[in-house]
């Protein structure tokens, strides 16, 4: 498969960032409306924004992104907000390298930690594992973050 990771997030991009969020079916409508308010945010502002976006192409598909940032306040620490593979393309690779492609920029921002934010539910399961795949740990667990019952865990990675 040949892939392109660009760096560039394009109002383009917009309607095809939104079929493939709705079509993994795992994000809720409030969820959706928060990608979208970081994904307006570096359309409106292109490189002023606090947001960063990875944007994985098949030919001229938009296949998957992933959004990342510095964490306000800290001198080299990063957040990895969103990382969306279209299902379709699933177990191809794209999101581990989105995610490398993420880190690669980060270090050269001057970022030497990722911190990565998601929810304990059993279905979230095997984003555990593909986190853990890529070197993240977990650093902590916020008891019922989401709801009563659904954890915040919190990965993170020393990027060597």
């Amino acid at each position: 498969m040949t892939l392109e990771i660009r760096d560039e997030l394009l109002a383009s991009d917009r309607a095809a960032l939104e079929h493939i969020l709705r079509s993994c079916k795992f994000f809720r409508d409030d969820e959706i409306a928060v990608a979208f308010e970081l994904i307006d945010d570096r359309i409106a502002q292109g490189k002023a924004s606090e947001y960063s976006f990875l944007i994985a192409r098949h030919g001229e598909r938009v296949v998957g992104y992933c959004c990342y940032g510095r964490v306000p306040c800290s001198v080299h620490s990063f957040d990895l907000y969103w990382i969306v593979v279209d299902p379709t393309m699933h177990r191809g690779g794209i999101g581990r390298k989105l995610v490398t492609a993420a880190e690669e920029h980060i270090r050269k921002l001057g970022g030497k930690r990722v911190y990565i934010d998601t929810s304990s539910q059993q279905r979230y399961e095997p984003t555990h594992h593909f986190y853990s795949s890529l070197g993240y740990r977990v650093e902590a667990t916020l008891r019922e973050f989401y709801a009563p019952g659904d954890n915040k865990v919190v990965f993170s990675k020393l990027l060597e």
